[in-house]
Parts: C-alpha cells; sequence; structure tokens
C-alpha cells in the first residue's frame, strides 16, 4: 500500500498522507509522495487547486516518523534535506493549496500545514511543537512559522513544545477556519470553490508576486509589482475578465 495518495476529483488534486497506523508520521516515501503530487498537480491544466490531508482522523501528521533509526531520513552527504526541498518545492508553486487537518498536527507536520496557502481543521484536533521534549528544535518548520504567527507566539510554541488547541492556532493566524469534525469537509469544498471559478492566469502570477516581494523592500515591492499588474492586463485572462464584467455574465477562463 502507498504511503501517498494522489486523487484528482474535478479541478482539485487532493494528496493524502496514508500512515495512520503510524499517525501519518512521514518517513523518505512521503516526503517523495507529496513532492510528487505537488508535481503532478503542477503539470495538470485541468488541476486548480491542491488539498493535502491525512488518511483516518486521529491524526495530520505527527512529524518524522522516530522508529526503525531514520527519525530525520536525511541523507547528510546531501547538502540539503528531502524535507527542506519539498518546503522549497511548495513555496515555489503557483497553484493555490489547502491544509484540511483532520487530525493531530506535531512537529514536521507543523511545517506541512506552514507550507500551503490556506488551512481549515476540525475543532477537536491538537497542534504543537514537541521538538525540545526529544532534545531537537523545529528548525525548518521555524522558517515558514515565523512568517505566519507573531513572534512572540512563535517563541511560546517552539520553547515549551506544549501543545495547543485550533483556536489557538486560528487567533494566531495559522488556520483559516476551524470547524465542527463533521463539517471539514464542507468546509475544505466551499473553500476549493472559492478558487476553482476565478482566474487561474491571475492566481498563478499572484501567487508567483507574493512570492517574490517577501524579501523586498517597499521600493523595490512596488516597483515590482507595477510592472506585474501591466503585464497581467494584457493577458487573455484579464480581457475575459473585464467584458465578463461589462456584459453582466460569468468569465469563460482561458
Amino acid at each position: 500500500m502507498s504511503d501517498v495518495l494522489i486523487a484528482t476529483e474535478g479541478p482539485v488534486l487532493t494528496i493524502t498522507i496514508n500512515r495512520p497506523d503510524k499517525r501519518n508520521a512521514m518517513n523518505r516515501d512521503v516526503v517523495a509522495g507529496i513532492a510528487a503530487g505537488w508535481r503532478q498537480a503542477h503539470e495538470d491544466p485541468a488541476v486548480r487547486v491542491i488539498v493535502l490531508t491525512g488518511a483516518g482522523d486521529k491524526a495530520f501528521c505527527a512529524g518524522a516518523d522516530l522508529g526503525g533509526g531514520q527519525s530525520f531520513f536525511q541523507d547528510l552527504s546531501k547538502p540539503t534535506s528531502d524535507y527542506a526541498d519539498l518546503l522549497r518545492l511548495v513555496q515555489n508553486g503557483t497553484k493555490p493549496s489547502i491544509t484540511r487537518v483532520n487530525g493531530t498536527c506535531m512537529a514536521g507536520g507543523m511545517g506541512l500545514l506552514c507550507m500551503t496557502d490556506m488551512a481549515v481543521a476540525a475543532d477537536d484536533v491538537v497542534f504543537g511543537l514537541p521538538e525540545v521534549k526529544v532534545g531537537v528544535f523545529p528548525m525548518q518548520v521555524l522558517s515558514l512559522l515565523q512568517r505566519i504567527v507573531p513572534r512572540r507566539v512563535v517563541a511560546e510554541w517552539c520553547l515549551t513544545g506544549e501543545p495547543f488547541t485550533p483556536e489557538e492556532a486560528r487567533a494566531a493566524g495559522l488556520l483559516n477556519h476551524v470547524v465542527p469534525r463533521g463539517e471539514l469537509d464542507a468546509k475544505v469544498a466551499w473553500l476549493a470553490g472559492r478558487l476553482v471559478d476565478k482566474s487561474p492566469m491571475a492566481i498563478r502570477r499572484g501567487k508567483y508576486a507574493m512570492r517574490a516581494i517577501e524579501a523586498m523592500s517597499f521600493d523595490e515591492a512596488i516597483a515590482f509589482t507595477e510592472g506585474q499588474i501591466a503585464l497581467t492586463a494584457q493577458t487573455e485572462d484579464a480581457r475575459e475578465g473585464i467584458a465578463a464584467f461589462a456584459e453582466k455574465r460569468k468569465p469563460v477562463w482561458r
């Protein structure tokens, strides 16, 4: 049985970590499978949204699989790790992504959560960064977490290693929505539906711009984005969107 399942339904590609007996903990195959799913989504023009989740209802991802001597599955002869390369791949992606948090989200699972654009969680799941309890630190997760959550909250989560609730995660900006477990799928579908009827070109160029200006000063960012809006306005989607607005009809994206 595959450690990662990839399924496409209409414009939505869903990647499911399929190790429920291991609380969907990550090993090399899981990381490779998620990366393969991301590449598949970007190679298929019919895919408009990526959803990442875990099998079962116990865990989304409990972090790295600490059993069998493969705790961080890193080949030290390589200058980068597979997990870090996955985070890089997703950050440079141009299709929107949603994490469906169906259960416990811990340690490296928090990095998977942070790497996507949006997140919906069931109201009974547990979050945490417990690495300090086993003598390490959520280093790679930190590279994304500090861009999303206020620094003092990050410090408390990382330095104490104590678990926290979905409502605390949402209040800190880590989640978009928290819903009762029975409403999780409907909420994810609702959010995906608000993406698939929009211009794929605008979303693709928008994600590219959001990524590009992260490290820019205001003057650099405004110069870059004024050029980007000029380019965007010349595309087929922009012409169709403006025409559809004027004609009071739904646009037909190219």
